[in-house]
């Protein structure tokens, strides 16, 4: 093994949360590289619903899992902490409405809102801790460098902040920021309407490359084996190599091309989704399609891969929700929630949780 792979699987290695090993997901996609992905998971088959729980409006981002609690946030303008167990309710805050995902670490839970304030407050109970103001909404999740935090904005910026809520530095960019920074060691990724790939140092926001997608990105980046994968408003998943910072490959499907809303999930197949109502696996290393699936509609809500399989709902008003094999695409089973699957679901130990435009959270697992 040369030493460069070796060094960057030490950085890897290193950049992973803790957490995941319980069986926690902590961030919007999972783990800091934003891969979408829980190799080790061995989820029920087949999945049926533990338990439900009613939030007041629609649910847009994915939850987050710690420690046997789910975090989720609902345009109803309240962060709920419910039971992973029983879908019992610890606390809910009021924050204003959020489509952002919240994000977790230790005892501190992150989330903007559509007002533009960043809350850091208390896991134990919702109590604030500190807020910070942006000018702009806050749709996508945050995450963490070393005691920092990562937050992009709609007012075309990209924050870092320290534990206290303080900024530490900023970067401007040429349009709203709506996709989760990935962070591999020193080094941070973010892409936004700007049509750009920014690669900084975390430690100091200096660029340390750009690479143009040729299409906005409503997407977060998912790293992997020295790439990005990220998919754009021009109909494309783009793929860019880390080293040497250009893109490789370009996949858009032959017929019916339509946005990819939905971030990718980067496991032995990249596994992105689309508005074309078709979910696709890519291969990495040529972005040729290996299998697509078709749903019963569009496709915003990122699929996730956890043990061979790919999960990820739809935007119909059954709002089907697919688990898929990994490898060949085929479907293994299809259940219909109560309305449009708009949020990504969360990988919990051995359950998924996911919520519906109705507000409905559901628990997905063996009853």
């Amino acid at each position: 093994m040369s030493r460069v792979l070796i060094a960057f699987l030490v950085v890897v290695v290193s950049s992973v949360d803790p957490s995941a090993t319980r069986g926690d997901w902590p961030l919007f996609r999972g783990d800091p590289l934003m891969t979408g992905t829980r190799p080790t998971a061995k989820l029920p088959d087949p999945l049926e619903i533990r338990w439900e729980f009613k939030t007041g409006d629609g649910i847009e981002g994915a939850p987050a899992i710690v420690d046997g609690v789910v975090y989720i946030a609902s345009l109803d303008r309240h962060l709920y902490a419910l039971d992973l167990a029983t879908g019992q309710q610890k606390w809910k805050v009021r924050l204003g409405a959020m489509k952002a995902p919240p994000s977790v670490r230790g005892d501190r839970v992150y989330v903007g809102n559509l007002d533009g304030i960043f809350y850091c407050l208390k896991t134990r109970d919702g109590s604030k801790v500190w807020e910070f103001e942006t000018m702009g909404e806050i749709v996508a999740g945050c995450n963490f460098h070393g005691d920092n935090i990562l937050i992009g904005s709609h007012d075309s910026t990209f924050y870092c902040l320290n534990n206290e809520g303080k900024k530490v530095w900023e970067v401007k960019t040429d349009g709203p920021i709506n996709g989760a920074p990935a962070v591999v060691g020193d080094t941070t990724f973010v892409a936004g309407c700007d049509s750009i790939l920014h690669i900084l140092d975390a430690r100091t926001g200096r660029e340390l490359g750009t690479v143009e997608l040729d299409g906005q990105a409503a997407a977060t980046a998912a790293v992997a084996n020295d790439h990005a994968y990220i998919g754009t408003m021009a109909n494309t998943v783009v793929a860019v190599d880390l080293k040497t910072k250009k893109k490789v490959w370009s996949f858009e499907a032959p017929v019916r091309q339509q946005p990819f809303y939905a971030s990718a999930a980067a496991a032995e197949l990249i596994v992105a989704a689309s508005r074309d109502k078709k979910v696709y696996g890519l291969d990495p290393k040529t972005g040729k399609a290996l299998w697509s699936f078709m749903t019963a509609g569009q496709v915003d809500a990122s699929p996730v891969v956890a043990g061979g399989r790919v999960y990820v709902g739809c935007l119909n008003d059954e709002g089907n929700f697919y688990v898929l094999d990994l490898k060949t695409g085929k479907k293994l089973q299809e259940l219909e929630l109560d309305a449009a699957v708009t949020g990504s679901a969360a990988v919990g130990p051995d359950c998924l949780v996911v919520g519906t435009d109705r507000g409905r959270v559901y628990c997905l697992g063996k009853k």
